[in-house]
């Protein structure tokens, strides 16, 4: 029988979602379909203790998954639709992929070598996607693959992602994480590794599952498991065609500095039939065609409310705002400020035309501004966003939605904390005292 709220006990959360049947549960959450009560659009919900979050000491662990599944937003990635809580309750709202996992395909043995390649162009698309951005999955195996009712693959599950900031003074990852079937050599050996390259070795033993239909490092007993997987000895069985095979192989390789990089996956013959590459959500947020003039309405009378912050705070000792930063990506893009939300919008805009960037729209307590120039990966798309956390505090979040990422960096770093400085009350990491 399902897990389900009774018929006369219709489960609205905030006013917002209604939420429906059970779908599944993992360790330390259920999952809940949903529906979005203004579009009807489909959700899924999954749904936390607070309590149990404490006691088992994930508030990191969710912070982490909160703030990489915001910086990742790609067709082959599943979506983050808000985080919203309660005095109890932590509710994901997610975006609802109805086609199960691909693991259970898998399980039903192996796939034709063209449905493989489609899968597999989506996974390293949305790898790809992940590494610009400076994450890293650490779990990628079939059952944290997703299909939607396209038969579209979407990565799901970044409990275990690590961004930047959590890398050791040696600029490695130490955390020995993962599915052992899936995880690479050097994360097994725990002397410090590189989050991209341990993703590209799960993207190889995945590869090889979808097209031999097993494991390519398989022991009863997990001591020879893992010696196999030392010496990457392993054998493709003869169906699996010379190129497959080819690729298999570069990816399978022991030595991360040898392990064939993603640019490199992109040139292999195998992997270019038919490959297309997907559009980012985060570049079709802006408009297709050719900007021409700055759209300079407001629509609200106030800011939207910062729901993550809501739980994150109710959890933390005192009004540290400091809780709420420590844990995203260290490129000075977001910071608190004590002037009211009108004040920074017109300091953004101010900011925009400073530096010589087109103004593409500001409304919402939204403002989005656009370079002049061509960068590496186009012209740099900007998104600065004004919350309200509490009264007479404002959270502003930079985000790029389009351009090269090293370049926003940048950008961040150098034009925009100093010319904000004025505004600013505290940016991300760095203690409120320090500012006054």
């Amino acid at each position: 029988m399902e897990d389900q709220p009774p018929p006369q006990n219709r489960n609205i959360i905030f006013g917002k979602y209604e939420m429906g049947r059970f779908l599944g549960k993992g360790t330390f959450a259920k999952v809940y379909h949903g529906r979005d009560l203004k579009t009807s659009e489909s959700v899924a919900i999954k749904v936390l203790s607070k309590d149990q979050v404490k006691k088992e000491g994930l508030m990191e662990q969710i912070q982490r998954e909160i703030s990489v599944m915001r910086l990742v937003r790609h067709p082959n990635v599943v979506e983050i639709k808000e985080v919203m809580a309660t005095k109890q309750k932590i509710f994901f709202i997610m975006e609802y992929v109805k086609g199960g996992e691909l693991f259970a395909k898998v399980a039903k043995g192996k796939l034709k070598e063209d449905a493989a390649r489609k899968y597999f162009q989506q996974l390293v698309s949305a790898v790809d996607f992940c590494h610009s951005r400076g994450v890293s999955h650490r779990d990628l195996k079939p059952e944290n693959l997703l299909l939607d009712e396209e038969g579209n693959l979407k990565v799901s599950d970044f409990g275990l992602s690590a961004l930047p900031e959590h890398l050791s003074h040696d600029g490695l990852l130490h955390t020995q994480c993962g599915t052992p079937a899936y995880v690479a050599p050097e994360v097994l050996r725990r002397k410090g590794y590189d989050g991209a390259r341990a993703d590209l070795w799960s993207c190889g033993v995945i590869l090889y599952v979808l097209l031999a239909g097993f494991l390519p490092f398989q022991d009863e007993n997990v001591m020879k498991m893992y010696t196999k997987i030392f010496k990457a000895e392993f054998s493709i069985p003869p169906w699996v065609s010379q190129e497959a095979k080819r690729l298999i192989s570069r990816l399978l390789v022991a030595d991360p500095e040898k392990r064939i990089t993603i640019p490199a996956i992109m040139r292999a013959p195998w992997f270019c039939k038919g490959f297309a590459r997907p559009v980012a959500f985060s570049v079709k947020e802006s408009s297709q065609e050719p900007i021409e003039e700055a759209e300079l309405v407001r629509s609200k009378s106030s800011p939207p409310f910062y729901n993550a912050f809501e739980f994150i705070s109710s959890m933390s000792s005192g009004f540290d705002l400091s809780n709420l930063f420590e844990n995203r990506s260290k490129s000075g893009s977001l910071f608190t400020s004590r002037c009211s939300a009108a004040a920074i919008v017109a300091k953004l805009e101010s900011l925009a035309k400073k530096l010589n960037f087109r103004l593409v729209c500001s409304k919402d307590y939204k403002v989005r501004m656009q370079g002049a120039s061509e960068g590496r990966k186009g012209r740099l798309l900007v998104t600065a966003e004004v919350f309200e956390v509490a009264a007479e505090v404002a959270v502003v979040e930079f985000s790029k939605s389009a351009g090269d990422t090293l370049e926003y960096r940048k950008f961040c770093e150098e034009e925009v904390r100093p010319a904000l400085k004025d505004i600013v009350w505290t940016w991300q990491g760095e203690s409120c005292a320090l500012q006054g």
